[in-house]
């Protein structure tokens, strides 16, 4: 059977694609503007989804159904995906600016994962759907240890090791979910995410088999627990800007996988368990993380269990798990890019004692770090954050399902703690180090002048009053000003100008996002 394509329906993937390969061709040609041009493809790929939304086409169709399928949600999806991975670029172009990373491959890399998010989010069957997540994934494993040393540098492999952990897991996944679309076929006969539905008869547990293993697959991609032992160390292993990425354009793919099985097959209690443990485990771990990367990790867990919550529910639940997802990738974005000015282009994310001040030195930083920090614990001005938290409660309520809104209500308070320590910490006088100052040599007492016989001569009237010798064993010390000491141990961060662009671009867009959310909503409607 001959399938007529329609290209238009593929300019957004033509975008992406094509970004993947001039960023390619300009690295082997000229060596250089692999950033500006991905930056470019970047805008081109969420001008056409833009285009395509306002024109909906659909392609690669059979008699009934079609393997391309534009839409609301798949234009949020790719803008989203889009920004994102402009983002990124401008936060690493320090760095391979520096020289930290080869610029070609890392762009290129990073370009081509953003393809694979573009076939997620018009995927209209299973095997366009798995194909666009292993094509947004497998980038990535080369991104987290992807780091050139230099002589002098200190050669670690905790890159590496974080990269091979990340492929494992993300193979063994991989796996699970073909065996599930296998087992699901098997009984279903039908691939077409529009016709998908769970088996009948004597093959309706092989198709529940083949349900639940399509869920699990799909929920390493999102880290939910129990599946989750990759992330923290990923993350934390790998450079702060890949790390952002990871939180938010590699999880945003994975629930838009999830939510495409979910609302067609009967999977709510197993959702509803890996929910629950997910936003649990990740808060009550998140309580005691020492560094600022692996808390963010773990909170990013525990906002993936809040994405899964509403998705228990089904097709109802699948707006607000979008909202959701759309809010929490703009908020953590956020805060890795504040991560990532403060500490600069070639240094981890330190621990938490290293942000101590930091508000302080850098106002702006700091107010756009607590912005993040309080959308993302769903208190103001983070208003973002707040309406997210509402959607799904609201949600989970309307659906009947009480008792799991009360668990994400519950997991929320829990979670003001950790945010509200690291936000506090921010505006917290640094300790004043102990600076030894050279004693001064003991000055020795004077030997006693030789004795004079006494005469009837008076003393003379013009002499000058002898000065007190110091004290034996005194020292002399410098007294130093505090304000200039806090500047000479912790000094203000010095902000390049494409991260600067990057975080001021996301903070604008959370509080646009948090004064009028509505726009979200409607956007994912239609």
């Amino acid at each position: 059977m001959t399938q007529t394509v329609n290209h238009f329906a593929l300019l957004p993937l033509y975008a992406a694609a094509g970004t993947a390969l001039l960023v390619l061709v300009l690295e082997l040609a000229v060596g250089r503007f692999a950033v500006p041009a991905g930056i470019a493809g970047g805008l081109a790929t969420a001008g056409a989804a833009v285009a395509l939304a306002l024109r909906p086409a659909s392609t690669f169709c059979g008699p009934e159904h079609c393997s391309w399928v534009s839409g609301p949600q798949a234009a949020v999806v790719a803008v989203l995906l889009a920004a994102l991975t402009m983002g990124v670029l401008a936060l690493s172009a320090p760095a391979l600016r520096a020289g930290i990373a080869p610029a070609g491959e890392y762009c290129f890399l990073l370009t081509s994962s953003m393809a694979g998010g573009v076939v997620i989010a018009y995927a209209g069957d299973l095997i366009t759907l798995i194909v666009g997540l292993e094509t947004l994934t497998l980038p990535l494993y080369v991104l987290v240890g992807l780091r050139r040393f230099a002589p002098r540098d200190r050669v670690t492999t905790t890159g590496a090791s974080a990269a091979v952990t990340f492929f494992l897991v993300s193979v063994i996944s991989t796996a699970i979910a073909l065996l599930g679309a296998a087992l699901l076929y098997a009984a279903t006969g039908v691939l077409h995410l529009a016709v998908l539905t769970g088996a009948t008869g004597t093959l309706a547990p092989l198709g529940s088999v083949g349900g639940t293993l399509l869920v699990v697959g799909f929920a390493f991609k999102v880290a939910a627990v129990p599946l989750h032992a990759w992330a923290p160390s990923t993350y934390d292993g790998a450079p702060v800007p890949v790390a952002a990425y990871l939180s938010t354009a590699s999880k945003l793919g994975g629930v838009v996988a999830l939510a495409a099985i979910v609302q067609r097959l009967d999977t709510g209690p197993l959702v509803a368990v890996l929910a629950v443990l997910t936003m649990t485990v990740g808060n009550l771990v998140a309580l005691r993380q020492t560094r600022m990367v692996r808390l963010l990790a773990w909170s990013s867990v525990a906002q993936a269990g809040y994405i899964l919550a509403p998705l228990a529910v089904g097709s109802a639940g699948v707006p607000a798990a979008f909202a959701y997802a759309v809010f929490f990738v703009v908020l953590e974005y956020l805060a890795f890019a504040v991560v990532v000015a403060l500490r600069g282009p070639n240094r981890d994310g330190g621990n938490l004692t290293d942000y101590r001040g930091a508000g302080r030195r850098n106002p702006w930083l700091g107010a756009a770090l607590v912005l993040a920090l309080a959308g993302l614990a769903g208190l103001p001005p983070g208003l973002a954050g707040l309406f997210a938290k509402v959607t799904v409660v609201a949600a989970l309520i309307n659906a009947g399902w009480g008792w799991l809104a009360g668990v994400v209500a519950l997991n929320a308070v829990i979670a003001l703690a950790y945010y509200v320590r690291v936000s506090a910490l921010l505006y917290t006088r640094p300790t004043e180090p102990v600076i030894p100052f050279a004693a001064l040599p003991t000055p020795q007492p004077e030997p006693p002048a030789p004795t004079e016989p006494a005469t009837d001569q008076p003393p003379a009237t013009d002499e000058q009053p002898a000065t007190e010798p110091a004290l034996p064993g005194t020292t002399m010390t410098a007294v130093v000003d505090p304000k200039l000491l806090e500047a000479a141990t912790h000094p203000r961060a010095e902000v390049p100008r494409a991260v600067t662009a990057a975080i001021a671009a996301a903070a604008t867009t959370a509080m646009i996002l948090g004064l009028a959310p509505q726009w979200i909503f409607n956007a994912l409607l239609g």
